[in-house]
């Protein structure tokens, strides 16, 4: 009868020849297990260090964003609070039930609560989007002096995020920051440049219809409409003008923009 007690097992293996063909394999086998186990263990324990890193480090921007507001330092410090956040709900601007910031990454974490984006209003080329959004407001005296929107869209390298922040009109870009973005370096990369991103601060971000009319132009800017473009880095100006477009319009944050003029939110 077959010895089937594992430490008798593994003792056999060890004393078979290290050429033999069998031991091979199984070392092999045994390495790739541990390796596999190790990698397992160390992901599972990086998750909240990485969480907290992207948590710092879109503070940080976010800190940044708000500095480079004309004003914006001195009239936080005046208010003498930070911006409110509340989750919304996408496809009618309004507050989400029964989601918080809190709750919110648990919420996305399930399917039902993405939404597939047709093709030909796929501006952003994210193909789905989410039907919750966490945003960001400053009040002054129940109006709102700022809105930050976080939005995503699809560059060179892959995903591009980033939040525009508009003036209390809703039709004026406050500023623009990208938060992360995989871009070529020295070319698409350079939307992270802040020199680049300034360019938005203070541009008409849509038409008194709330149609979006800013962009990236493919050179030079040539109107209050534009930013300029950046040499050699077509498909990722593309993505940033898709990423505007779709998330300032109706399949976007429109609902939201509209709730807010009409005082309902």
């Amino acid at each position: 009868m077959a010895d089937l007690n594992p430490v008798s097992a593994w003792r056999r293996m060890l004393a078979m020849p290290n050429e033999s063909r069998g031991k091979t394999i199984a070392m092999a086998f045994v390495t790739a297990a541990i390796c596999a186990v190790l990698v397992t263990v160390a992901t599972v324990l990086l998750l909240p260090i990485q969480a907290q890193n992207r948590a710092a480090e879109e503070q940080a921007r976010m800190e940044s964003l708000l500095a480079a507001i004309p004003g914006m330092t001195d009239l936080l410090a005046a208010a003498g609070e930070s911006l409110s956040t509340v989750v919304i709900d996408l496809d009618t601007g309004h507050a989400a039930e029964g989601v918080t910031p809190e709750t919110l990454p648990a919420a996305l974490n399930d399917q039902a609560n993405w939404s597939a984006i047709p093709p030909q209003d796929d501006a952003a080329g994210i193909g789905t989007r989410p039907d919750l959004a966490q945003i960001f407001i400053l009040r002054e005296s129940e109006e709102i002096r700022l809105l930050i929107l976080p939005v995503v869209g699809s560059g060179y390298g892959g995903p591009i995020e980033a939040m525009l922040a508009l003036e209390g009109d809703l039709k004026t870009l406050a500023g623009m920051t990208v938060t992360r973005q995989s871009e070529t370096p020295g070319l698409g990369a350079r939307i992270e440049e802040p020199a680049w991103q300034a360019q938005f601060a203070g541009r008409p971000a849509v038409d008194a219809a709330g149609t979006p009319v800013i962009s990236v132009a493919r050179g030079a800017a040539t109107s209050e409409y534009e930013v300029d473009g950046i040499t050699g880095a077509t498909r990722t100006v593309n993505g940033v003008n898709g990423m505007i477009r779709y998330w300032l319009g109706p399949d976007g944050y429109g609902p939201l923009l509209d709730a807010i003029r009409r005082r309902e939110f």
